[in-house]
């Protein structure tokens, strides 16, 4: 017997992108499929989802929604063959932007929006002339907060049997708005208590997923624990530990076949584990595309991320310049857009150093391969990563990451100065390359880049000056990277695990299972955080640097 699962979110790659969300559920939706999950994804029938989506066709009218009567289409990914379903209001949807206008300002109708989409999916949980049924739907983030509340509504009245699933995927963004919203969002009066989703005066289309969601995931295993801590719960830590019987954590993983040096149609030269001379081809056009000095033997650090504080990209805006000052032959790339202040303070930076920084404000799919491929390392902070997936492309590139100790970083990176893990700093001082190269690759877990605690500038230019010491060592830097490549990121492992928390909702099985390997996975528990994951201080920090200089 098959599992139906519809995949209810704001995005979805290639058709809708602005971040990892649109990665993930395409690239799930797509590994699920494989093992016999039937996956459909509802999204929003934005012009560009309609533009790029294959086979496009009418399938019926609903009436009724918060903000009026719509229309669902029928279409398939153009790249996967996975099933979508585009819901057309264009009073809502047909904008410029997903979420904000040109001047970056949030739309005032996103919680209608949002939740006409909401109240779509439920209406196919309950029946439309023309769509199968799901025995599960599974809400994407804030956007789809209200699926499981709808859901439970519909269940009581004896209109459906689905089950829900609600994955927090950034708990920062939570969907907040005025409680006299609630009637026009077609939310009951009885789910406005503080037991139902009002929050801190408003409605949240976050907490409306946790409270009344059958299941709870979040990305990554210690996003999952660390979301229970005030530091990192944004308020919401006591909501999520009430609901902790239900929450869970599975980390991402990545499309291994669209992000594989090896054949990727968007960099220079292909390259292996087994050769790695075309990431030299690719390095030198790193260089050209952003305007550096064609130097093989110049370390290139990149940035690849949006441009927030979130993601450190102020403490990044001081910590560059220091790194610049004290390594003469550091390049950086940066790739990104994000904050207009932070962008700005960035422009200021490569004009101060205009042979060694370059930068690039935007996004752009190509450049993006290019940069992972012909990177040497990649600086990714961020005071909270429920996963991450820059860095796991980085690893797949063999380009080293150095990465905050958060959530998915410290999830799917093993740190070249653990305690066991990896070397002490002392020994790469002291022990031949040779040595180090063969200490290096039989170490378990084996080392794959650079953590660090904290959020100073100091801490961070630590573990960068940690990896340009490596770098130095060719040897050393060959085995980091071939353990970096080495590691398997694909959804296997995740797919199986999803498909565990299903069939513990419904009792029912893919019709194929999952490769041997991961064919036994359990449904996760949640334990204790490590008591290493904590901040490091600005004095410690610095000393660190110092002593890494």
């Amino acid at each position: 017997m098959s599992i139906r699962v519809l995949l209810v979110t704001s995005e979805a790659m290639p058709l809708a992108k602005t971040g990892g969300l649109a990665d993930m559920v395409s690239a799930y939706a797509a590994a699920a499929r494989e093992t016999g999950v039937e996956t459909t994804i509802l999204m929003p029938g934005y012009p560009c989802a309609f533009a790029r989506a294959k086979g496009v066709t009418k399938v019926c009218r609903v009436a009724g929604l918060p903000g009026g009567d719509a229309a669902i289409h029928r279409a398939r990914m153009p790249d996967s063959d996975v099933p979508v379903l585009l819901l057309q209001q264009d009073a809502l949807y047909a904008r410029s932007g997903f979420y904000q206008d040109e001047n970056g300002n949030d739309y005032a109708d996103n919680a209608l929006r949002f939740a006409a989409l909401s109240h779509a999916a439920v209406r196919i949980a309950r029946g439309l002339r023309g769509i199968a049924r799901p025995d599960v739907v599974h809400a994407h983030d804030w956007h789809a907060g209200l699926v499981p509340m709808l859901l439970v509504q519909a269940r009581h009245a004896g209109a459906t049997q689905a089950k829900s699933v609600f994955t927090i995927h950034n708990l920062a963004f939570q969907g907040n708005y005025p409680i006299a919203l609630s009637a026009q969002l077609g939310i009951p009066d009885e789910v406005l208590g503080i037991d139902g989703i009002e929050f801190y005066g408003e409605l949240s289309f976050m907490k409306a997923g946790i409270q009344f969601a059958d299941k709870v995931t979040t990305v990554s295993d210690t996003y999952a624990r660390e979301i229970l801590t005030e530091h990192f719960g944004h308020r919401m830590e006591g909501v999520l530990a009430a609901n902790r019987h239900k929450l869970s954590g599975i980390t991402n993983g990545i499309d291994m076949v669209m992000w594989d040096p090896a054949r990727d149609p968007m960099i220079g030269a292909n390259y292996s584990l087994d050769n790695l001379h075309g990431k030299h081809n690719c390095k030198c056009d790193l260089q050209q595309l952003f305007g550096l000095p064609t130097d093989p033997f110049a370390p290139v650090l990149a940035m690849g991320s949006r441009l927030t504080t979130q993601k450190m990209a102020d403490v990044a805006i001081e910590a560059i310049p220091m790194l610049l000052a004290r390594h003469r032959r550091l390049q950086v790339a940066i790739l990104g857009q994000g904050d207009h202040g932070i962008e700005a303070s960035l422009r200021r930076v490569a004009q101060t150093w205009p042979d060694r920084v370059g930068l690039f404000i935007g996004f752009d799919e190509r450049r993006a391969h290019m940069l992972h491929a012909g990177a040497d390392m990649l600086l990714h902070g961020s005071r909270f990563e429920p996963c991450g997936l820059t860095q796991i492309y980085a690893m797949r590139y063999g380009t080293i990451p150095v990465a905050s100790r958060v959530g998915g970083l410290a999830d799917t990176i093993v740190d070249c100065r653990d305690p066991g893990d990896a070397i002490n700093p002392t020994l790469i001082h002291s022990s031949p390359v040779r040595t180090l190269g063969l200490t290096l690759s039989r170490l378990t877990p084996a080392p794959t880049g650079f953590l660090f605690d904290g959020e100073s500038c100091y801490a961070m230019a630590a573990a960068v000056t940690r990896g340009l010491e490596a770098f130095l060592r060719p040897a050393l830097w060959r085995e980091l990277q071939k353990n970096a490549m080495r590691g398997d990121h694909g959804w296997e492992s995740a797919v199986a695990k999803y498909a565990s928390v299903y069939a513990e909702l419904t009792g029912a099985k893919p019709s194929r299972t999952v490769r041997a390997r991961v064919s036994h996975a359990t449904a996760p528990h949640l334990s204790p955080l490590p008591a290493a994951h904590r901040a490091a201080t600005a004095e410690n920090a610095e000393v660190v640097f110092a002593q890494s200089a």
